[in-house]
């Protein structure tokens, strides 16, 4: 399953998803997991955001090597499922590849609906997308400009709707071809020491 999270700038929301997902890949043993990033208004070459960057870390990733990239047509067109850090971000990339429209959601829609059905494949979550349509908006806020506290708070936002849908998705992406029948659902699978997950959770055990 390659994962494809988009928003503005690509320095900071989007790319604190990937380097979780990429975190969350190399600890729950997916090699199969993978993802990339990219901005509608990218800050073509640049590194993430300093607060971005010691948030990620602190949530167990890397920022090794990582420089912005604006949003490509052929990103969308290789990704099995795409992300974005708001709604009117989703139907921007909407407009960009013909048929993605099923497998692109913003974040928080894709955790609501697979917390509410159980959902755990790409094509289940749109199935019931229309069932549970929500009015209202389903954004998280870009915190470029703002204080440390509103970077960990948006760092934490994003791995407490992430992880829950990695840990629905990626392994039946995985598994589903070898004929295995996961019934789990919305997981979130225990993390090893110093992981992503124990970090996020120990974090939230904290305040």
């Amino acid at each position: 399953m390659h994962v494809l999270f988009v928003c503005n700038s690509n320095v900071c929301r989007s790319v604190i998803a990937e380097r979780l997902t990429r975190a969350f890949a190399a600890e729950h043993g997916l090699p199969g997991l993978t993802a990339e990033s990219a901005g509608t208004r990218a800050l073509v070459g640049f590194p993430p955001d300093p607060m971005a960057a010691e948030t990620i870390q602190g949530l167990g990733g890397d920022t090794t090597g990582f420089k912005a990239r604006k949003l490509k047509p052929e990103m969308v067109d290789r990704a099995d499922l795409v992300l974005t850090m708001t709604d009117s971000i989703r139907d921007q990339v909407g407009e960009l590849a013909f048929g993605i429209a099923p497998r692109t959601f913003t974040l928080a829609e894709a955790h609501r609906i697979a917390k509410v059905t159980g959902a755990k494949s790409i094509a289940a979550l749109h199935h019931a997308r229309n069932n549970l349509a929500y009015v209202g908006r389903e954004n998280i806020a870009d915190p470029i400009g703002l204080s440390p506290a509103a970077f960990l708070e948006v760092g934490d936002r994003i791995a407490e709707l992430l992880f829950p849908v990695l840990g629905a998705l990626a392994p039946h992406e995985q598994t589903k071809l070898s004929g295995e029948d996961d019934r789990r659902g919305l997981v979130i699978a225990p993390g090893g020491p110093g992981g992503p997950l124990s970090a996020f959770l120990a974090a939230q055990r904290g305040r």
